[in-house]
């Protein structure tokens, strides 16, 4: 896996491509989440869900970059990177924003102040 998907460097989770979970996930380390997840995820490191993972649920991370379909909100406190092929159903709370023509967004758009 590039690093170019993980901020620490360290440790990081994967949720593999055909792999379903159902409940929440709290995570230390970076997660990239190329499966399914029907629940909220928790992250103090940077999340990626990749190209064709789905998440139904809330997510809240330091960082995160959504290549893949999202349905609820997602809280974070730098940056969020919305890819061209990203999908989102919720509201969005960021310090940083950077989306790519075509993605997609319905939902509210909150800036933050960093550190918030």
């Amino acid at each position: 896996m590039s690093k170019e998907f993980f901020s620490t460097g360290g440790s990081h989770n994967t949720i593999a491509f055909g792999t379903s979970i159902k409940g929440d996930i709290n995570a230390e380390a970076d997660l990239r989440i190329d499966g399914m997840i029907d629940g909220h995820v928790s992250c103090t490191g940077k999340v990626v869900v990749g190209p064709k993972a789905t998440v139904t649920g809330d997510i809240s991370a330091e960082s995160a970059e959504i290549l893949g379909n999202v349905t609820g909100n997602i809280q974070v406190k730098d940056l969020l990177s919305i890819k061209a092929s990203a999908k989102i159903h919720g509201n969005v709370e960021m310090h940083t924003l950077s989306v790519e023509p075509p993605a997609f967004l319905s939902g509210n758009c909150v800036m933050i102040a960093k550190g918030e």
